[in-house]
């Protein structure tokens, strides 16, 4: 699929040699960038495993306090 941009020119020159630098073109460093965004379905999952944990402990009363902290 082809997608246009609307951006300054200056924009994409600077973007363009930082994309160089890492040795690729624009283009490839823009459909990279996409991938991670779109495609990283394992960090989704890492997140709702996390948010199905969290808040489930059971602390049995205990609480931490300001000595126990900053014991060493």
């Amino acid at each position: 699929m082809n997608i246009t941009l609307s951006i300054d020119e200056k924009l994409a020159e600077r973007a363009r040699h930082k994309a160089a630098v890492l040795g690729k073109s624009l283009n490839e460093y823009i459909r990279e960038s996409l991938q991670k965004l779109a495609g990283d379905d394992e960090m989704e999952a890492r997140i709702a495993r996390f948010h199905a944990l969290s808040g489930t402990g059971n602390s049995m009363g205990w609480k931490f306090n300001r000595d126990e902290l900053h014991e060493r």
